[in-house]
């Protein structure tokens, strides 16, 4: 777990540095900034990332809220409490970039993962590209997003108990961190700002230790991750 959360701090790191960088090169001017500085177009990956990550973050944070006062594991409310904070804190850095590039947090018109060259049902997103893999994550029914939970999901969570609730977020959040990974795989490739980049990069190295300490606690609980595709 300490190898993860250095990775996520790490990642955080470089987005602070980024956005002071990018304020630094906004007050020279925009002829003075870099190309990988100035701002994304409103479809671009990088700012489609940001909407999209920014939503994807936002139900981990509640589900890791619902669980931890559903359950008395200290290791699941640890695991909890780690996931909410860090991915609270990269939300707001993904905000606050949308806010100091003067795009949109919603866009209407922008079907959720269009930046990755696809809409979510194997169509062509704005830029026209091929399908990306989701890594075996797909949406559910009523979900969003590849890995997010439905309502019905989320409210079974807020009203199981001790084991029962354990299980069922380690499980939903596996979902949603392969969902997670996949999202900032495509970042980690498309998008054009070398810090967003690498802020990606940390997610997927972060979420991908994660998965492998949730289907370790699933074990220990009699269960397992669910299955993909």
């Amino acid at each position: 777990m300490t190898r993860t959360y250095w990775v996520a701090g790490s990642a955080v790191g470089l987005a602070l540095l980024f956005a002071v960088g990018a304020t630094v090169a906004t007050a020279g001017g925009a002829d003075s900034a870099p190309a990988s500085s100035r701002t994304p177009g409103l479809y671009s990956a990088d700012a489609g990332f940001a909407r999209d990550m920014a939503v994807h973050h936002q139900q981990a944070v509640e589900m890791s809220f619902i669980v931890r006062d559903r359950t008395k594991d200290e290791p699941v409310r640890v695991l909890a409490y780690d996931i909410a904070n860090t991915q609270a804190n990269q939300r707001g850095m993904l905000l606050g970039w949308l806010d100091m590039w003067g795009l949109p947090k919603v866009v209407a018109d922008e079907p959720p993962m269009s930046w990755m060259g696809t809409d979510g049902s194997g169509g062509s997103g704005h830029d026209g590209m091929a399908g990306h893999a989701m890594g075996g994550a797909v949406t559910k029914p009523g979900a969003l997003m590849p890995g997010m939970a439905t309502k019905e999901e989320l409210a079974r969570l807020g009203s199981a108990d001790g084991r029962d609730a354990e299980v069922l977020y380690l499980r939903l959040m596996t979902d949603h961190h392969r969902g997670g990974v996949a999202m900032a795989e495509g970042c980690a490739a498309q998008c054009v700002n070398p810090t967003e980049r690498a802020l990606a990069q940390g997610m997927v190295e972060a979420q991908q230790s994660e998965l492998q300490l949730m289907a370790d606690m699933l074990k220990q609980r009699g269960s397992q991750p669910p299955t993909t595709g």
